[in-house]
């Protein structure tokens, strides 16, 4: 007997979350989809204006999932427990403590599948758990699956099942072509990813129906369906598609996305966060602190209060030393070069927010 499964899909603040959310609404209202918002307690406001309009979209409560029941926020909570070691790149506590932990213990042992909006124009993975009982899928992408399912699906020694959920599947016309793919084993002149590609480049779809049932007799939460409309969803939405998806169901971009013009030593540039989080995420660029100083002087005053006991949210720069006049300039003259010089190159769009795309190094716990 298949046991019951769970939809779930976090709302992180940033665009990408809230435009898949907008798109199983409007896409696959037959998902009965659950939605949760980790709070960190170190939001900006704008966030928490986004959480309201999604709510009043997917005419759904928006779960706020607790990391912790002292009179503190979450953050200032654990903030205490690490006796003020604030995160790092290496030393990513508040993703543990704020996102994941809340999030594993709200799904407990029950079977759930995380809806996660890594977008078709993007090269990274995004959170898979650990847990045997939570699986993530991509509803964005060329296919809906992670690559962990993925090798396994494809792995040398799967080709005999394989071609017989491509003879059950396929299409008649495609048989013979399938067959060539399947049957030949990946090595170093047939890459893992030139057979993927090859496959997906015949049908999307025959090739989602084929992992599900290859995946039907493993333990994986998707075996326990009987059918899953996703599987013939053949959509793949980049970075234009997501904000189309902004416009088109009425609901506003957050504001730090906005771009604002500056001016420094004659030169003119445009600034704004690139991701949501933490106001004082250390993630964040060196012109994403200046931005965050001059459009929000108050917030950055409180990241500053954070760094004390030779403690800083820069491994080689405290915010003290950033916000010194000559040392702004600096940044954003360096800033305007490299936008410059991307610009130069061969970039499709002019703005920022493509132009930067996929630059740094991001948690896609917080920011997708």
């Amino acid at each position: 007997m298949n046991k019951k499964v769970r939809h779930v899909l976090g709302i992180s603040g940033g665009k990408d979350s809230a435009a898949l959310a907008m798109y199983m609404k409007t896409h696959h209202p037959e998902i009965d989809m659950e939605y949760y918002f980790s709070d960190t307690g170190k939001e900006l406001g704008e966030t928490y204006e986004l959480i309201q309009e999604l709510e009043s979209f997917l005419g759904k409560k928006i779960i706020k999932l607790e990391a912790n029941h002292s009179h503190k926020n979450p953050f200032d909570h654990y903030l205490d427990i690490y006796n003020g070691f604030l995160p790092s790149s290496m030393a990513r506590w508040c993703t543990l403590k704020l996102k994941l932990e809340p999030f594993e213990r709200w799904i407990g042992d029950d079977l759930a599948i995380s809806y996660v909006g890594i977008r078709d124009d993007e090269d990274r993975e995004g959170y898979v758990s650990t847990k045997s009982n939570i699986q993530s899928v991509f509803p964005f992408r060329k296919h809906i699956w992670s690559m962990e399912i993925l090798h396994k699906v494809l792995h040398n020694t799967n080709r005999e099942r394989l071609a017989t959920l491509y003879q059950k599947h396929g299409q008649a016309e495609m048989i013979e072509r399938y067959m060539e793919i399947v049957n030949e084993p990946q090595s170093p002149k047939y890459l893992f990813s030139q057979k993927l590609k090859d496959l997906l480049q015949l049908s999307i779809a025959t090739f989602n129906h084929v992992v599900f049932e290859s995946l039907k007799d493993d333990s994986y939460p998707i075996s326990n369906l009987q059918e899953y409309s996703l599987l013939d969803n053949e959509d793949s939405v980049d970075l234009k598609k997501v904000y189309d998806l902004f416009q088109s169901n009425g609901v506003k971009v957050p504001g730090y996305y906005d771009e604002i013009e500056f001016e420094v030593d004659g030169k003119k540039g445009v600034y704004n966060r690139s991701r949501s989080g933490c106001f004082f995420c250390f993630y964040q660029r060196k012109i994403e602190w200046v931005w965050l100083y001059e459009r929000h002087p108050e917030l950055f005053k409180k990241a500053q209060e954070y760094e004390k006991d030779g403690y800083s949210w820069m491994d080689n720069e405290t915010l003290d030393q950033l916000i010194q006049p000559d040392r702004m300039a600096q940044i954003k003259l360096d800033y305007i070069a490299t936008l410059q010089k991307k610009l130069n190159g061969k970039n499709k769009s002019n703005k920022l927010v493509d132009i930067l795309a996929g630059d740094d190094e991001v948690c896609a716990n917080c920011f997708i």
